[in-house]
C-alpha cells in the first residue's frame, strides 16, 4: 500500500515524523498542551519547520516546558536565554511565554485543567475538515478568533488567530490532513 502524506510535510524526515505521529492527534494532556502553546508563540512569524528543528533546545532551555518553573523566571534567566543560540532569542517572545506560563496556571485553577478549558471550546470533540488540497486549509477561523479573543482578554501574549489555529492543528483539536492522507485517522 502506498503512503500518501499532505504535501507541506515531505520536507524531510523531521516533519514526516511530526507529520505521521502527532499532527492532528487530539491532545488532552496539560503539559503537551503547554509545549505546544510555548513553541506555537515563538513560531509566530517564523515557520514552524524553524521551531521544529529547534524543539529540542526550547525543551532544554525552558525547563521542559514545566510552566510551574518558567512563571518564576527572572531577569537572570531571561538574560540566560537571550544567550542561547538554539532557540529563537526575541526578548518580547521570551516575556510573553514567562507571562504565558503565569496565566496557564490561573487557567488551570479556574477550569480544572487547561485541556478542559480549551477543549470547552468545541464541547470535547475535534473537527474533521475535508481538504483536498491545501489551499482548502484555513489560516483562521471563527473558533481560533473566538479561543485567541479569550487568552487576549486573560492576558495571554503572542497568540493571535493565527497562531491559534495553527496550535488547534498540532493538539488535533482541527484535523486538516488531506483526504487522500495515509495519516488522516
Amino acid at each position: 500500500m502506498e503512503i500518501r502524506r499532505c504535501g507541506w510535510c515531505e520536507k524531510d524526515d523531521l516533519y514526516r515524523k511530526y507529520h505521521d505521529t502527532e499532527w492532528g492527534k487530539p491532545v488532552y494532556d496539560d503539559e503537551t498542551l503547554f509545549e505546544i502553546l510555548v513553541l506555537e508563540s515563538f513560531q509566530a512569524g517564523l515557520s514552524w519547520y524553524t521551531i521544529l528543528k529547534k524543539r529540542e533546545n526550547f525543551k532544554a532551555a525552558f525547563d521542559n516546558f514545566d510552566h510551574q518553573k518558567i512563571a518564576k523566571y527572572y531577569e537572570v534567566k531571561i538574560e540566560e536565554l537571550m544567550q542561547n543560540s538554539g532557540i529563537i532569542r526575541n526578548r518580547l517572545k521570551i516575556l510573553a511565554t514567562i507571562n504565558n506560563a503565569e496565566k496557564f496556571s490561573e487557567i488551570q485553577k479556574e477550569f480544572g485543567s487547561f485541556s478542559t478549558y480549551i477543549w470547552g471550546f468545541l464541547d470535547g470533540n475535534p473537527i474533521v475538515n475535508q481538504p483536498q488540497t491545501s489551499n482548502d486549509v484555513p489560516a483562521t477561523t471563527e473558533i481560533s478568533n473566538k479561543i485567541s479573543k479569550d487568552l487576549k482578554k486573560r492576558g495571554f501574549k503572542f497568540l493571535g488567530s493565527t497562531v491559534m489555529y495553527a496550535f488547534m492543528q498540532a493538539t488535533g483539536m482541527v484535523n486538516d490532513h488531506l483526504v487522500d492522507c495515509s495519516f488522516r485517522n
